[in-house]
């Protein structure tokens, strides 16, 4: 379930984390036949709250209205607040965190917000993730949490963590997808002009070539594989598509993708398959051919790999409000 979601803030709080939340969140787009959220900015200490470019916020919400979220929402604070010791965050907050997750509620931080929910304990013996250049930080005050500094996002369910800034646009159109399917986080993300899916392994940041600033993108080949999901391609002819030997290709896509392109592939295999599951009464032989698995067998090891649920599971929860949603994970690393 995710109708109902409260963002609090805190004392220094950064505007453009909240923004994101704002704007997957926050806004009405029931006239594109989207679901609404009730969404709440919620004061996790007594206002009015600065945020970190100087200007204060003041919310009629406390927590209290916590109470009633599906998803309770943690933008960022600034580094120096998040990272010092002697900071002590709001009990109440702390302890509502805690409640929340008790009565079934997620959590969901973007960039230093995982500062707050270690201080909750939420991170003890969970994978989790900050920006990178925070990690270290957050993986010394929290020795318990497994801080992981180098993917965009994590789903330790149910407390998602992202890195900074865009990243915190990823999880949350993850989580959208997770709940609501392909065509929602989609239909969003064109709205927002980002890219609908970046996998949560994918890299925080990518390596830019320095001394090649001449040399051309791979954009037109990777545009040419989003358009042909559906074939079998080796990495040989994709690097003479991109007119380069196979090594010079591979090193290349991941500086400009931050992945492999045999995982980039899979990747967007299984969100052509998850939107083909929803959308169509296609077999899952059929969605196994047309999103570039080749049989079944393949698409149902991939999608359990991917999604940690089977393809006949991931379909009834879309068609069937009533059916337990499935359990979601983060890929595995970069690179494998």
């Amino acid at each position: 379930m995710l109708k109902n979601v409260a963002a609090v803030l805190l004392d220094g709080f950064t505007p453009f984390e909240l923004g994101v939340l704002c704007e997957v969140f926050g806004t009405d787009r029931t006239d594109e036949g989207l679901p609404s959220y009730d969404f709440a900015v919620v004061a996790g200490e007594p206002g009015p709250l600065r945020s970190e470019a100087g200007f204060t916020l003041e919310t009629p919400f406390d927590l209290e209205r916590i109470k009633q979220a599906d998803l309770i929402a943690v933008p960022a604070v600034r580094g120096d607040v998040a990272r010092c010791e002697s900071r002590q965050f709001p009990e109440p907050l702390l302890a509502a965190l805690h409640d929340g997750i008790g009565r079934g509620a997620r959590v969901l931080s973007v960039c230093t917000g995982a500062f707050i929910l270690g201080a909750a304990g939420l991170l003890d013996g969970r994978r989790c993730t900050t920006h990178w250049r925070h990690a270290k930080d957050l993986a010394r005050m929290f020795p318990a949490a497994d801080v992981d500094p180098s993917v965009l996002y994590v789903d330790d369910d149910p407390v998602i963590t992202s890195a900074g800034t865009a990243a915190g646009i990823d999880a949350c159109l993850y989580l959208v997808r997770k709940e609501q399917g392909t065509r929602v986080a989609n239909a969003i993300a064109r709205r927002m002009v980002v890219p609908p899916h970046r996998d949560g392994g994918q890299a925080q940041f990518v390596e830019r070539p320095v001394a090649e600033l001449t040399a051309d993108t791979l954009s037109d080949v990777i545009g040419w594989m989003e358009q042909h999901l559906d074939e079998q391609v080796s990495i040989a002819e994709l690097a003479t598509r991109a007119a380069m030997s196979a090594r010079t290709f591979a090193r290349r896509f991941v500086q400009e993708t931050g992945t492999t392109p045999q995982r980039w592939l899979t990747g967007q295999r299984i969100l052509l398959a998850q939107q083909l599951l929803e959308e169509s009464d296609a077999t899952v032989d059929v969605v196994a051919e047309r999103s570039g698995f080749g049989n079944a067998t393949a698409l149902r090891h991939h999608f359990r790999a991917w999604r940690a649920t089977t393809p006949y599971a991931y379909r009834r929860q879309f068609r069937d409000p009533a059916a337990p949603a499935a359990a979601a994970v983060t890929s595995p690393v970069v690179g494998s």
